[in-house]
């Protein structure tokens, strides 16, 4: 009981930490869904945890009705765990919550397989998750990471990450979080992977239509089928001349970008490297 006492007191205080909105102690403890079903789960974890799997299921199942909050009380949360304002949070029999996790409304911990056994994911510490955000299967999001907002998280991100998308895109923070020890609610702070590779791949193409036009801006072809057309009869003449190369090497260093002076053009993010991407490419 003086275990349970202390936890609760660890529940208010990072409701006062994480949410500028909370005034009062008396405000919380009348006001905060997402603390009420924290304190319905420790009853019924209590509970699971002595085999009234019966008793604990009808309970969580009030707590639901109560709260709008379905957290199962099988699952493991650890402390300092704060949900704002919570409705639609869903929370799986096997799901792993570290210390100091938050999660927004709409949440979905979920699992992917009908087996038996671990099926839902495993949050470990300082982990943020959006609204809306759905991270399914027995799958693991590394501490200190933050989720974005309706991302579907189907594999596991490492610690210090951002996911963002669907499929959730991982990146990896090229620098330490300052404050890491703090949870990271930067959600306006987002990786575009996707946008940001196909307008760096654009840009790098024009620059190879302007280098195979020696200068001229093929833009002014309105007709994508005669600029590809075009395109092609200079890709046609260039190997040519690699052909007819002096002494007859194909492979004429006259050609090359160094022999013209020419300097290769930057690129964009790079490619991701078993499903991840690098921080340095991105701002979050």
């Amino acid at each position: 009981m003086r275990e349970f006492i202390r936890m609760m007191k660890e529940d208010i205080q990072s409701v006062f930490d994480r949410d500028p909105a909370a005034r009062s102690t008396l405000e919380i403890l009348i006001s905060y869904p997402g603390l009420h079903a924290i304190w319905g789960f420790r009853i019924t974890h209590w509970l699971w945890q002595r085999r009234q799997y019966l008793l604990a299921r009808w309970l969580s199942h009030v707590f639901r009705f109560l709260t709008g909050i379905e957290i199962h009380p099988g699952a493991t949360i650890g402390h300092r765990f704060f949900i704002d304002h919570g409705m639609g949070v869903v929370i799986g029999e096997t799901a792993e919550v570290g210390n100091d996790v938050t999660l927004y409304h709409g949440v979905t911990l979920g699992g992917t397989t009908l087996a038996k056994g671990k099926r839902h994911p495993t949050l470990e510490d300082n982990v943020v998750v959006g609204a809306g955000a759905k991270i399914l299967g027995a799958i693991v999001i590394g501490a200190g990471s933050r989720i974005g907002a309706n991302a579907a998280v189907v594999k596991s991100a490492p610690a210090n990450s951002v996911v963002v998308g669907v499929p959730g895109q991982v990146v990896v923070r090229s620098k330490p979080r300052p404050n890491a020890s703090t949870p990271d609610l930067n959600h306006n702070i987002l990786p575009d992977t996707i946008g940001i590779t196909l307008s760096s791949l654009m840009e790098r193409l024009d620059s190879v239509e302007a280098r195979l036009s020696g200068g001229h801006d093929d833009r002014t072809y309105t007709g994508s089928l005669e600029k590809l057309e075009i395109l092609e009869m200079k890709l046609h003449g260039h190997l040519e001349s690699h052909v007819h190369a002096p002494n007859g090497n194909s492979n004429g260093h006259s050609h090359t970008l160094e022999a013209v002076g020419a300097k290769e053009p930057e690129h964009g993010p790079h490619t991701p490297k078993s499903g991840v991407w690098r921080g340095e490419d991105f701002s979050i």
